[in-house]
Order: structure tokens, then sequence, then C-alpha cells
């Protein structure tokens, strides 16, 4: 346990940036979750419109940076060409 005060301060701090990320990184694998269950159902019109929520989520997870922007833009590549092949 931390004596000094800017660390126990910094400590909290820490514990409420880690709730956040945890948040948006859960929030994050839902989006990509449903996409990929529209896709294996073969429903296009549900896909497409899952897979603008998922790019947008990962663009809103890499400005804040929750994820590297090279993560999400892998990422959300590996979405785009997965929608691809089920069109």
């Amino acid at each position: 346990m931390a004596n000094i005060k800017s660390q126990i301060k910094r400590n909290r701090q820490n514990e409420l940036a880690r709730q956040r990320n945890k948040a948006t990184r859960s929030a994050l694998k839902t989006r990509i979750k449903r996409f990929t269950e529209s896709v294996d159902a073969g429903d296009s019109a549900a896909a497409e419109e899952a897979y603008r929520e998922a790019a947008r989520a990962l663009d809103k997870a890499a400005a804040k940076g929750v994820l590297h922007k090279n993560t999400a833009s892998n990422t959300k590549s590996r979405l785009a060409k997965r929608l691809q092949r089920s069109s």
C-alpha cells in the first residue's frame, strides 16, 4: 500500500482508467461478436450494419487510446474481408 499522497491519488486514477478501458474493450468484443454472428447467419443487411457499428467502435477505442490505431485498423480490415467473402 502506498504511503505517498500523490501515489494514492495516482492509484485511484489508474483504477478508474482501468475500469473505463475494460468497459470499452468489452463493448468492442460484443460488437465484433454481433458482426460475426450475423455473417454466420447469412444476413447480409444485418452484417453490414454490424460492421459499421464495429468499425465505429474500433475507431473510438483507438482514439481513446484503449487500442493502438494499427490494431484497430487491422481488425477493421479483417472484418471487412470477412464481410466481402460472405456477400
